[in-house]
């Protein structure tokens, strides 16, 4: 998924010369809590409702505030994590998107990219996840996904973030086509790979049995 594809034509931007008051009726009716000014189809900033309540004069120009996220922009062609990565640099739910020479082409939300990405298929097919922990130096996803491949599965989306209570590690989150986690569990602790969390695995038989049980108890109440 790239930016291009991910605009959002519901909402539309503001113009320099519009007045604080049409920018607070609009934010209602997109229910947008920041909108785009642009002037000559250039990006200027983003207006906020804060930012209208704090000068206390709803008949100002937008053109007179001091607009926040001037930079908080992407092109065409980035992907989908370097939207999120902007939002996030910016503090922002929203994004515009620039063509190639600035020209400012509509914007993206966060609301946008996590629709968008629950529709992917990592997401939407069906399996469980591990989460492990190791030293950024020792991080091999082929090394990782060749154990899991060994146990008749497939590493389908992948992600990785700092730890933040432990400098030099990473947490490393894992889709895994397989709901039954723990050939792979097993298979990844024999080589030394330290598993955090599990989860979406498919109970044993046993569990299956006591948490019907338990239910048609409940429902007998």
């Amino acid at each position: 998924m790239i930016a291009q594809e991910l605009i959002n034509h519901m909402v539309p931007p503001l113009k320099v010369t519009d007045d604080a008051h049409k920018a607070i009726v609009w934010m209602e009716e997109f229910r947008c809590n920041y909108l785009p000014v642009v002037d000559n189809n250039k990006l200027l900033g983003f207006i906020s409702e804060e930012i209208i309540l704090e000068s206390n004069d709803i008949e100002k120009n937008l053109g007179d505030f001091k607009l926040i996220g001037t930079n908080c922009f992407v092109g065409l062609e980035s992907h989908f994590f370097d939207i999120l990565r902007v939002a996030g640099e910016h503090k922002l739910n929203i994004v515009a998107v620039l063509g190639d020479e600035g020209q400012y082409a509509g914007v993206i939300t966060v609301q946008d990219v996590m629709a968008s990405f629950a529709q992917s298929a990592s997401v939407q097919m069906p399996g469980g996840i591990l989460v492990l922990s190791m030293d950024l130096i020792d991080y091999s996803l082929a090394e990782i996904s060749r154990y899991v491949e060994e146990n008749k599965a497939k590493v389908i989306s992948s992600t990785m973030v700092e730890d933040p209570l432990d400098k030099g590690k990473i947490k490393l989150t894992l889709k895994i086509n397989q709901l039954d986690l723990s050939r792979i569990v097993a298979t990844l602790e024999r080589f030394g790979y330290r598993v955090i969390g599990r989860y979406q695995e498919a109970p044993r038989d046993d569990d299956s049995k006591e948490r019907l049980d338990m239910l048609m108890k409940y429902l007998n109440i």
